[in-house]
């Protein structure tokens, strides 16, 4: 049964030729052979998924659904009605949300059975899944190497084609790396484009739900079940979703494509530019036109993240206390005893890390000098890519500076591990979708993902090119190891 495509599934469902409960059992038993390997998930409680493959064999009698049966990996920072969501985090361990973010009802709603819930670095801060307080992750194309973060997990789950279709979250770049890491397509939808209800809030301007699969068709087909206004997030669109399946349709041909020079700087691993400057005259070879633009303030672009990113989230994990729920130590003296002893037992050391570095930078006399100035340096960012998409229809460039890298390599190193995020956390400063698309492997057998970025609610206009591409130039590697 073949796990990686979701049309397939869901008219197989939707047929009665196999049931979901067939596939229920299929992704199940994938999950037995790979995921002690792998250590995609955190929770994955069987009977419930069975329940919930026999309702939709039901419902499929009646009428079809997009989703029909179609199993799902679900990122652990994502709220799931009493399905145990930790955020990879000591403090959340035990936490079992009473609702269901609206992406959740959604995807049931369209017929989707949700696996289980995949690991993720701790509170989605991280490019690695290293710094889960549960456990490691490993990439499927070699165990000794990370999967890329925070969404790992998930990448994985689709990669190692354990389920179809996975969901992450975006606040840096948390899809579309470990996309890349992983040899599978991740799209960072335009802020505001998929609800953030239910999304455990990190950096709350800018959080995205993003969709990962094997396909552009997948991801259409996901985008256009979660997409949309909800009125339990007064920061989604009131814009109509387009139909994202037609637009796969349509021609690249002639398609002005730019090439930001500041993506090809120091520290672009030199087999990696090679792979992208490969991808990009495979796009020009379609018919494209292809010229070099300028991206001037991409130069403070991790700078400007880590301030404005680590002080959102320190005030948005205030509420992580230890007093309504989550984890609480045992022994502590008075309440402010119990609030230090809580948090820091609770919090590991990454997320202490960038608390300490947000409260800083919003504190009394700093605040001006640190994040006002770095919303500043936004506008700038985001002013870039104005004036680049009046010229140009879509950005190419790598995603990552360099592929898959060692378990433990960078731990030691915050500052190398956060230029990792150097190409991708521009896309979420300016609000921007941004799509890795597989685009070949190293000598080494890792996969490397080429970045295609575009105006704001054009996502069509991503999976388009990410279609023609893949259908022209399909990518085969190495065979992963699980």
């Amino acid at each position: 049964m073949n796990l990686k495509d979701a049309h397939q599934i869901r008219n197989a469902v939707n047929s009665g030729e196999i049931s979901a409960r067939d596939w229920a059992d299929a992704a199940l038993n994938r999950i037995e052979v790979a995921d002690s390997g792998l250590g995609v998930f955190l929770t994955v409680e069987p009977a419930t998924v069975r329940q919930r493959a026999d309702a939709v064999d039901r419902a499929v009698k009646e009428k079809n659904l997009p989703l029909a049966g179609v199993p799902i990996a679900i990122k652990d920072n994502i709220c799931t009605r009493n399905l145990r969501t930790t955020c990879g985090s000591k403090i959340l361990e035990e936490y079992i949300p009473p609702y269901n973010a609206t992406v959740i009802s959604l995807l049931e709603n369209a017929g989707a059975v949700v696996l289980g819930k995949a690991n993720c670095d701790e509170f989605a801060m991280g490019s690695s899944t290293e710094n889960s307080a549960l456990r490691v992750t490993r990439n499927p194309y070699d165990p000794e190497r990370v999967p890329g973060g925070s969404s790992g997990g998930s990448a994985v789950a689709v990669a190692a084609a354990i389920t179809p279709l996975a969901l992450g979250s975006e606040t840096g770049g948390s899809v579309r790396q470990p996309a890349s890491f992983c040899g599978v397509l991740g799209l960072k939808p335009t802020y505001g484009r998929v609800s953030r209800y239910g999304l455990v809030a990190f950096a709350s301007s800018l959080d995205c739900i993003a969709p990962i699969a094997n396909s552009p068709k997948d991801i259409a087909l996901l985008l256009s079940v979660i997409a949309g206004r909800d009125d339990h997030d007064a920061t989604s669109a009131p814009f109509e979703v387009p139909d994202y399946i037609s637009e796969l349709q349509q021609s690249v041909r002639g398609m002005k494509l730019g090439v930001p020079r500041e993506f090809f700087g120091e520290g672009l691993d030199p087999e990696v530019q090679s792979i992208i400057e490969s991808g990009i005259r495979n796009a020009e070879s379609l018919g494209c036109e292809v010229q070099e633009i300028s991206l001037p303030h991409t130069r403070y672009a991790v700078a400007d993240y880590y301030i404005i990113a680590p002080a959102e989230a320190s005030s948005n994990l205030a509420r992580f206390d230890g007093v309504k729920y989550g984890f609480r130590s045992a022994e502590y003296g008075d309440l402010i005893d119990m609030y230090k002893k809580s948090r820091s037992q609770g919090f590991g050391p990454e997320v202490q890390r960038r608390i300490m570095l947000g409260t800083y930078a919003l504190s009394s006399g700093y605040y001006d000098a640190y994040y006002g100035r770095a919303m500043k340096v936004r506008t700038l960012i985001k002013q870039d890519y104005d004036r680049a998409f009046e010229k140009v229809d879509a950005l190419l460039g790598p995603v990552s500076p360099t592929p898959a890298f060692k378990i433990g390599e960078k731990t030691s190193d915050p500052l190398a591990m956060y230029l990792s995020d150097i190409y991708t956390v521009t896309a979420n400063l300016a609000g921007i979708p941004a799509l890795s698309i597989p685009c070949g492997f190293t000598k080494e057998g890792l996969p490397v993902g080429l970045q295609v970025l575009g105006r704001q609610f054009q996502e069509g206009t991503l999976l388009r090119l990410a279609e023609g591409y893949m259908q022209a130039y399909p990518v085969s590697g190495p065979p992963m190891k699980y």
